[in-house]
């Protein structure tokens, strides 16, 4: 019977230990699905890469150039993109809800149902960005640059001077 008690405690203890969750591995390559939770991407060159329903949850990417890159479906919820260079990026279905992308650079990107909800889009350049379908409710477009970006509507778009509204 007193072999029974530390088997026990010890069985317990290894399941606590197993259901403890995996932390994300910052060193791993980008790709499709890659766990960057809470990681620093900042002033990275990830230009081009796939980056398909990744987890960027809390992560910063300040100053990183993402230009070209796919962001399809990523959980990017609180990430930073401070004065990151996302030109002609694709984020079609990205929660970015409270994520931080002051100054960052979306020129021609693809916005469509992205989740930009509360986010911090403060003197953003979203010039002939498309965000048919985003939801943007509580999202800070203040000196955001919508000249010519294709409006939630998806039939809208911006006119030439067109600062934190679309005119």
């Amino acid at each position: 019977m007193r072999l029974a008690r530390p088997l026990g405690l010890l069985t317990l203890l290894l399941g606590a230990i197993a259901a403890v969750p995996a932390f994300a591995d910052c060193t791993d390559s980008a790709a499709p699905g890659v766990d960057w939770r809470r990681c620093r991407m900042d002033r990275r060159v990830l230009q081009g890469v796939d980056l398909t329903g990744a987890h960027l949850r809390d992560a910063t990417f300040d100053r990183a150039d993402l230009s070209g890159s796919v962001l399809d479906r990523v959980d990017a919820f609180r990430a930073k993109f401070i004065s990151a260079i996302m030109k002609k990026a694709r984020l079609e279905e990205a929660r970015l809800a409270e994520a931080d992308l002051t100054k960052a650079d979306l020129s021609d990107a693809v916005l469509r149902g992205a989740d930009l909800r509360r986010a911090r889009l403060f003197r953003a350049i979203l010039k002939g960005a498309d965000l048919t379908g985003a939801l943007i409710t509580g999202a800070d477009l203040f000196n955001a640059d919508l000249s010519g970006a294709i409006w939630v509507d998806g039939r809208k778009r911006c006119a030439d001077g067109s600062l934190g509204l679309c005119k």
